[in-house]
């Protein structure tokens, strides 16, 4: 990531203790292994009373690995508008709509979930239907109810929300994409959506990306964005995209939704084509704590107004630009997952090399990344590689014992299967300290690599979990 954190790491300012304080101080170092990292002054420290607060959930500080909003110009055949619908207690906006011109496209990449969500059947079932994705006119998105694990009635609610947008923008039911995000197990009331609908209407713009960006946070401290251009046939054409996610963040996919349009012509056979290719190494490659949610949506919709030339084979040469300019903005998004994950002070990049297969890679990667062992050492500036060795041999994926090396940024831990001669433990604690470590492992069983971004394991994670629901 080229752009760096602006938000300043808070400090933790020393106080007096009673008896029982210093009782329960003491248990808690005891019982927490990177209690000590928090008091570090040069440290991560736990957020404190001058760190700046999150847009989202009250309570929560931004995170020090935050990023600003990046300038997201207007795309040609989308308007957006956000609204309160009250799905939440504290004044907040909690509704998003995006409306599109017509002969939009859509395709979705959607949760493996067993207990999948009411939106998430909707929208795969009618993007799966013949000619599904020809004509998509809206999204609907709200914050603070999944509607999921609701059965029937869930089902009702997100058919007679989709119902009641198409009447007001004049297309069909099968048109308007739903996506939802909070507390499982609550059928969505969909008559606080419907009630909004006239304010919502009138206040569709073009330029309401941050908007949209924070309306459909959960427990996200800042909102994520992303945009780039490309080329279609020496036409110019954008891509732009927001998501949220912060918790139960792991393939496939996360607890994520991300909504990107471009103003590309493309068929939805091409499109779904192209984010299969790309999720993979994105989305389906960061995770925060290895659970994944019952809600996860990816929807990407073109609407044509470019005057590009059509796409409409997946193959096609003049997709090349394109291709990278989706994947830089789809790798970006999942980047930002990352760096505001519940509690998160350390955005960690782990990358296995020489491994048998590339799917042995990715499932050697993401056991390093998905450790708690690991994650709870990074969060106490611990370059302990004898976890990394345990989450590497705990696979049964391929391995050669005697070839293992392990490297913390430049500074290399082990080698040859054994602690490395030049180990320099005042080097590796200093670099331990930055807010962004790479952790690179050689197999020493073939070529093949794979790469997994997640963040450390704090206290402040536990705290934000413990009180999802109030």
């Amino acid at each position: 990531m080229s752009r760096k954190p602006t938000p300043p790491r808070p400090t933790r300012t020393p106080s007096k203790a009673s008896t029982g304080q210093k009782l329960e101080h003491a248990l808690e170092k005891a019982l927490d292994p990177f209690a000590t990292a928090l008091k570090r002054a040069t440290g991560v420290a736990a957020p404190s009373a001058a760190a700046p607060a999150a847009p989202g959930k009250p309570g929560l500080d931004v995170s020090p690995l935050a990023v600003p909003f990046p300038a997201i110009a207007p795309i040609g055949g989308v308007e957006i508008a956000t609204a309160r619908a009250g799905f939440y207690k504290h004044k907040r906006q909690d509704l998003t709509v995006f409306r599109f011109a017509p002969g939009t496209t859509c395709a979705g990449v959607f949760t493996r979930h067993k207990v999948g969500s009411a939106p998430v059947d909707w929208c795969r079932r009618h993007l799966e239907a013949d000619r599904g994705g020809e004509d998509v006119r809206a999204l609907v998105v709200n914050a603070g109810c999944a509607n999921a694990f609701t059965g029937k009635a869930g089902a009702d609610a997100a058919r007679r929300t989709a119902s009641e947008v198409a009447k007001r923008f004049g297309c069909r039911q099968r048109d308007v994409m739903l996506a939802s995000t909070g507390v499982i197990g609550v059928v969505l009331d969909e008559k606080k959506i419907v009630a909004r609908l006239p304010d919502i209407e009138a206040a569709l713009h073009a330029d309401r990306w941050a908007e949209a960006g924070q309306a459909i946070m959960t427990t996200d401290t800042f909102p994520k964005g992303s945009a780039a251009e490309a080329e279609i046939d020496g036409v110019k054409v954008r891509v732009a995209g927001i998501a949220k996610g912060s918790g139960m963040i792991a393939p496939d996919m996360a607890t994520m939704l991300a909504f990107i349009v471009t103003d590309a012509a493309i068929a939805p056979p091409v499109l779904r084509a192209l984010l299969n290719v790309h999720v993979r190494t994105t989305f389906n490659s960061v995770t925060v704590d290895g659970d994944t949610s019952t809600n996860d949506t990816a929807l990407i919709f073109a609407t044509g107004a470019s005057g590009a030339p059509r796409i409409g084979r997946v193959g096609d040469r003049r997709l090349k630009s394109f291709s990278a300019a989706l994947d830089k903005v789809m790798l970006d998004l999942a980047h930002q997952l990352v760096r505001d994950g519940e509690g998160a002070t350390k955005f960690v990049k782990v990358t296995v090399d020489g491994a048998a297969s590339p799917a042995s890679a990715r499932k050697l990667a993401k056991s390093i990344a998905d450790s708690p062992l690991v994650k709870t050492a990074i969060a106490g500036e611990d370059a302990n590689w004898g976890r990394i060795v345990m989450a590497v041999g705990k696979t049964e994926e391929p391995v050669d014992r005697d070839r293992l090396a392990i490297r913390f940024g430049p500074h290399v831990a082990a080698i040859d299967g054994a602690p490395s001669p030049t180990y320099d433990e005042a080097k590796m604690s200093a670099y331990m300290k930055r807010s962004e470590i790479d952790i690179t492992v050689d197999v020493g069983s073939g070529r093949a690599s794979a790469t997994v971004w997640t963040c450390d394991l704090t206290k402040r994670y536990i705290e934000i979990n413990g009180d999802y629901r109030s």
